[in-house]
Order: structure tokens, then C-alpha cells, then sequence
């Protein structure tokens, strides 16, 4: 029947919807060969329906075939570029190497793209009143205190701090940081919010 593999697609998406699975080219291929096929039937029926019109509601029938697979993989890919972009927000512009292998080549591109036009954009935040920039994805959550205490997940080395101080970062060891400082960190992991 037409348009069960796409609905295989969207269920697929639908049942992991805060992680990203894998890019799904095999059935996406498949999709949109059965596609073309029913695009292929429909011209040759389309052509004949001139002297048959008894062809008329198939040829219909199959486009609305068409237009509801086309509109499912749109909303396929939808979803997933929305959850690119929330990785973009969450990781920074280098995505961790075992998210990295779930994109497809276009989605990677799609993302550097948008990571790139992003970091543009900061950049260009407040030149008007003399700053070089605001990174919006620092305070994704407003601070409920301007410090915080962390406790250092891995072996990171020095951080040096916007006042000039330099902490060494050890495993294991527990700082009082500014929040503004640590909130890249803890997205990446390297620290851990003791609350």
C-alpha cells in the first residue's frame, strides 16, 4: 500500500523524540523511489485519460499518494534539522564524535552552516556600543545565583576566569566559580553542578 514505509519513518522519529537516531537513508531511498514510480504511472496514466476516463481517480488517488509522502518526509526532515539546531545550542559548533556519526553528510553541512551564520551573528551583537560580540548559548537558563559550586568530572587543566584569576581544574576537585564561567563547561561535561 502506498505510503506505509513513510509512516514506518515518522513513527520511527516519533518514538525518540528528545534524542536524534540515526539518519534513515535506506528508507528515505525507498520512499522516494516508490515516489517515482507512482510518478511514472500517473504521466502514463495521465496521458490516457484523454480517451479513458475511468483512469481519472486513479491518477488522483495516486498524487494524493505522492503529496502525502512528500509532506511526511518534509516533516521528517523537520524534526531533525529542529534537533540540530538544539545540539548546536547545547554542544557548541564541534558536536561530540558519537552525535557527529547519527547525521547524515548534508545534515553535517547544514549544521556548520547554521553554526557558522550563528557565530556570525553574535559576533556582530553589540559592536554598536563597543563589545566584540555576545555568545547567546553561555545563559541558555537565567542564573539563580551569579556563583555556583561544580565539582570537575575530568582532568581539564587551567581555566583563566574574565577577572584574570587562573583555577586548575582537577578531577574530582570542587570550585566556587561564577555561573557566567561554567555553564560551557557543564554542557560539555567536563563540570558538574553540585546542588
Amino acid at each position: 500500500m502506498f505510503g506505509e514505509k513513510v509512516i514506518e519513518l515518522l513513527k520511527e522519529s516519533e518514538r525518540n523524540r528528545e534524542t536524534l537516531d540515526q539518519y534513515n537513508d535506506e528508507k528515505i531511498r525507498q520512499i522516494i523511489e516508490e515516489m517515482h514510480v507512482l510518478f511514472k504511472l500517473n504521466m502514463n496514466d495521465a496521458n490516457a485519460t484523454t480517451e479513458n476516463k475511468s483512469l481519472w481517480t486513479t491518477v488522483q488517488v495516486r498524487h494524493s499518494a505522492l503529496e502525502r509522502n512528500k509532506r511526511c518526509l518534509l516533516a521528517y526532515l523537520y524534526n531533525r534539522m529542529n534537533k540540530i539546531k538544539i545540539l548546536r545550542w547545547e554542544f557548541g559548533s564541534v558536536l561530540p564524535p558519537d552525535i557527529r556519526e547519527l547525521l547524515s553528510d548534508a545534515e553535517y553541512d547544514w549544521f556548520s552552516k547554521y553554526s557558522t551564520n550563528l557565530a556570525t551573528y553574535m559576533r556582530s551583537l553589540g559592536q554598536d556600543i563597543g563589545y566584540n560580540g555576545i555568545d547567546l548559548t553561555e545563559n541558555l537558563r537565567p542564573p539563580k545565583s551569579l556563583n555556583i559550586e561544580v565539582l570537575c568530572l575530568v582532568d581539564y587543566g587551567k581555566l583563566e576566569l574574565e577577572d584574570g584569576d587562573v583555577i586548575m581544574l582537577k578531577k574530582n576537585s570542587t570550585h566556587f566559580l561564577p555561573t557566567s564561567e561554567c555553564q560551557t563547561l557543564i554542557r560539555q561535561g567536563i563540570l558538574k553542578q553540585i546542588t
